[in-house]
C-alpha cells in the first residue's frame, strides 16, 4: 500500500450521536446513531470496514490489482475504486448489465478514480464465483485479488466485527441495514454477551438468514444473537415508494441528516415503525448504524 491507513481514514472510530426524536422518546427508548457515513467521503461506512482486511490480504499476497463485482449503482464498486486510488492498487469493476453512456455518477466517479469497468449479462453475473468464469476474467485481465460483491467474505465479516468495540455508551441492540448480510454477520460476531443485532433487509426474499449464517461459519464464529426484519424493503433492492421518499424528507427536516434510500432509510423507517408498535421495552438503548 502506498499510503498509511491513518492518512486516508480520518474518521475512525466513527462518531456516536444521540438522536433526539419524539418517537423514541414516546417509547421510552434511547436511540443512538453510529455515524459510519462520516468515516471518509470516498470510503464510507461498512464499505471501508469490509474492504480494510481484504486490502491487507491483497497486499500481503503480493497482488497489485483488485477486482470486484456489483450493479450499476454499486457503492462497493465505487469504494473499491477509491481504495485502489488511495492505496496504490489497480482496480477492475465487473458490472451487472449493459453499458450506458454517459456513465451514471457512481460509475463515472469510479472511472475517474482509475477503475477499469467491464460489463457482463445477468446470467454471467449469477455465475461470478464459478471457476470457469473467473478463469475467463484472468485471461482477460491477468492476475488480480477478488473482493466479492458486498465484501461478503471472512475478511469483510472481520472488519464489521470490529464495530461493537467502538460503542462507548451502554446499549442493548445494534441495528444495521442488510444487503449481503456481511455487516450483520460481523456485528453479531463482535457483540459482547447480552447484546443483540438486528438486520433490516433491503431486498425481498427469505435467503438473507442463510447467507448470514454461512458468512459466520466461514468467519469461524457462529452466534445466535441476531435476527432479520424482512418487512421494510419497500418493494425490493433499490426500489422506493412515495412513503419512503416522504420519510427521507421528514427525517432530514427533523435531524439534518440525508438518509440513503437504498439502505439506511429503510432501516430507520423500520426502527420508527417498530418503536410505534412497542417492539422494545422502555429503557432500551438502540444503536443504529448509518453508512
Amino acid at each position: 500500500m502506498t499510503s498509511p491507513i491513518s492518512d486516508v481514514v480520518l474518521g475512525l472510530p466513527s462518531p456516536l450521536e444521540e438522536l433526539a426524536d419524539d418517537r423514541a422518546r414516546a417509547a421510552g427508548v434511547r436511540l443512538l446513531l453510529k455515524r459510519d457515513d462520516l468515516i471518509h467521503p470516498d470510503l464510507p461506512g461498512n464499505k471501508w470496514r469490509k474492504l480494510k482486511h481484504n486490502l491487507a490480504a491483497a497486499a500481503s499476497g503480493g497482488s497489485d490489482t483488485l477486482l470486484t463485482f456489483g450493479g450499476a449503482y454499486s457503492k462497493q464498486i465505487l469504494a473499491t475504486a477509491a481504495a485502489g486510488h488511495h492505496f496504490g492498487f489497480a482496480t477492475i469493476g465487473v458490472v451487472r448489465g449493459e453499458e450506458h453512456l454517459p456513465l451514471n455518477p457512481i460509475l463515472g466517479r469510479a472511472a475517474e478514480l482509475g477503475m477499469t469497468i467491464t460489463y457482463v449479462d445477468r446470467a454471467q453475473y449469477r455465475n461470478r464465483a464459478e471457476p470457469a468464469f473467473l478463469r475467463r476474467l484472468h485471461r482477460e485481465f491477468g492476475r488480480f485479488f477478488v473482493i466479492p460483491a458486498g465484501g461478503a467474505n471472512p475478511d469483510g465479516v472481520r472488519g464489521c466485527a470490529e464495530l461493537p468495540s467502538e460503542i462507548t455508551e451502554p446499549y442493548d441492540v445494534v441495528c444495521c441495514s442488510s444487503g449481503t448480510g456481511t455487516t450483520l454477520a460481523g456485528i453479531a460476531a463482535g457483540l459482547p454477551p447480552g447484546r443483540e443485532a438486528i438486520g433490516f433487509g433491503a431486498l425481498k426474499g427469505d435467503f438473507l438468514a442463510g447467507d448470514v449464517a454461512a458468512l459466520q461459519r466461514a468467519y469461524g464464529r457462529t452466534t445466535t444473537n441476531w435476527s432479520i426484519e424482512p418487512e421494510f424493503h419497500f418493494g425490493g433492492f433499490a426500489r422506493r415508494t412515495a412513503a419512503l421518499d416522504a420519510f427521507v424528507v421528514d427525517f432530514e427536516s427533523r435531524h439534518g441528516i440525508t438518509l440513503d434510500a437504498v439502505y439506511e432509510a429503510k432501516m430507520m423507517a423500520g426502527i420508527m415503525t417498530l418503536l410505534d408498535r412497542g417492539r422494545w421495552p422502555a429503557g432500551t438503548t438502540l444503536v443504529a448504524v448509518l453508512g
